[in-house]
């Protein structure tokens, strides 16, 4: 479960409130399904320009993965509780 573990670090999960939980109960479903995608996006357009940032590479491509797996999680409980689509 994507909420076990951090990429990069442990400054989030040592929180008694992760940061991500605390946007879920603030945003929409649909407003914190973009913030998911948006941050796997960066993460990934970061890994592609290590070269000029200094950033990226595997570490961030860790770092798209982790809330990727968060998106599905999300994704999948929503068609759980709908049922099929």
């Amino acid at each position: 479960m994507s909420d076990k573990h951090q990429v990069g670090g442990d400054h989030y999960i040592n929180l008694s409130v992760q940061p991500w939980d605390a946007m879920r109960s603030w945003m929409t479903d649909e407003q914190f399904l973009g913030f998911l995608r948006g941050n796997v996006i960066k993460y990934v357009a970061r890994a592609q320009d290590m070269c000029l940032s200094g950033k990226g590479g595997v570490e961030d491509l860790r770092k798209a993965q982790h809330y990727l797996d968060k998106l599905i999680e999300m994704v999948e409980g929503d068609c759980g509780s709908q049922g099929t689509r």
